[in-house]
């Protein structure tokens, strides 16, 4: 497969993928780059978003994190699902602001992959580090005629 049919094949699944995911739409992200092994989401912090200190809630934060896990373990037309998860929050966000989430595949072995994701805000300052491993189904993304199933 050529770099330029594995970064098709990565937008047709995230294509397939997002047209499902109510949650991350409900939550108003958007998936803003999507390649082999790696995704860009971003969401904006509502006031409706925040937890009882008045800050960012880390439930959201995480959900955020976990969507761009999500696109860039599933970009290569294997289903995959969170086996194990974790994050680091480093620092509040406030109502108002964008977060993005930059996730990374750093290792795929057997059934099993790795994938780092970078939460920061508008002005780049990282608010959290998430880790996420997955697990394959064995079943693709993409139907066998290479549409959304």
């Amino acid at each position: 497969m050529t770099d330029e049919d594995a970064r098709a094949t990565a937008l047709r699944c995230a294509a397939a993928m997002w047209s499902a995911d109510a949650c991350s739409r409900q939550l108003g992200m958007a998936l803003v780059e999507v390649e082999p092994g790696r995704a860009v989401v971003e969401m904006p912090i509502e006031a409706e978003m925040t937890n009882g200190h008045g800050i960012g809630h880390g439930g959201v934060i995480f959900a955020l994190a976990d969507s761009a896990f999500g696109f860039a373990a599933n970009s290569r037309d294997r289903r995959h699902v969170a086996h194990t998860a974790s994050i680091l929050f480093l620092r509040p966000v406030a109502a108002g602001s964008r977060l993005r989430a930059e996730a990374l595949e750093r290792t795929l072995s057997g059934r099993s992959g790795i994938v780092d994701v970078t939460v920061t805000d508008e002005m780049g300052e990282v608010v959290a580090e998430f880790r996420g491993v997955s697990r394959t189904t064995g079943d693709a993304v993409l139907g066998a005629d290479g549409d959304d199933g």
